[in-house]
């Protein structure tokens, strides 16, 4: 197994970016407990790839 680092986690911009919806939909999302999973680091957000990889292909 891998040791995952921040380095290999996305922003919300870059998840933002890949998934083509404003950063404001990824905060509703969160607060609506909808959307890919995203873990605290600090004061910041980030996705897991493979989560966000995975919530999309359950979405279509």
């Amino acid at each position: 197994m891998s040791v995952e680092t921040v380095e290999d986690l996305w922003s919300i911009e870059r998840t933002s970016r890949y998934l083509g919806v404003p950063v404001g939909t990824l905060y509703q999302w969160r607060h609506r407990r909808t959307g890919p999973r995203a873990r605290k680091v600090g004061r910041h957000l980030r996705y897991d790839p493979a989560d966000v990889r995975a919530w999309l292909r359950e979405c279509v």
